[in-house]
């Protein structure tokens, strides 16, 4: 997994409403990125609905959120609409996941990133990065802690 003090691997993906996203658009600004398995699963469903209720929050503090799973630019939006989540979500779809691969988060076992946060200063390097136990997702208060 990729470590604090690394430059983030820049990354264009499409979001939920088919709009390219990089990351170098949020320069000078900071951001999480919030790797998940899989729209629709039980414990991503309780994450990022968990992580919608503190996103004004979160953007009060001068972070920018980002989902990326490896779900379709149409599934994540079907999912964001199902959730009511505001934030974008990206798709690492094709090809498959190319950025889970750079952030070091790529299972092969299962054809999918692992759960992880990765915080990015407003420079562009990876200021904190946490990688969840299977079935877990770290709450917002460890985010809090590493802003």
């Amino acid at each position: 997994m990729i470590e604090a003090g690394a430059p983030a691997p820049d990354f264009s993906l499409l979001d939920q409403d088919g709009q390219s996203v990089s990351l170098s658009d949020f320069r000078g600004r900071r951001v999480l990125l919030v790797f998940y398995p899989a729209d629709f699963s039980p414990v991503c469903t309780d994450q990022l609905s968990v992580y919608q209720a503190d996103l004004p929050e979160l953007e009060d503090r001068g972070v920018q959120v980002l989902g990326i799973s490896v779900d379709s630019a149409f599934c994540h939006r079907a999912f964001g609409e199902h959730l009511g989540v505001t934030m974008r979500l990206l798709a690492d779809f094709h090809p498959k996941g190319e950025v889970a691969r750079a952030y070091g988060l790529w299972s092969d076992k299962y054809g999918q990133a692992g759960r992880a946060l990765v915080l990015v200063d407003s420079e562009g390097t990876v200021s904190w990065a946490y990688k969840s136990p299977a079935l877990e997702y770290p709450a917002t208060e460890l985010i809090f802690e590493n802003l």
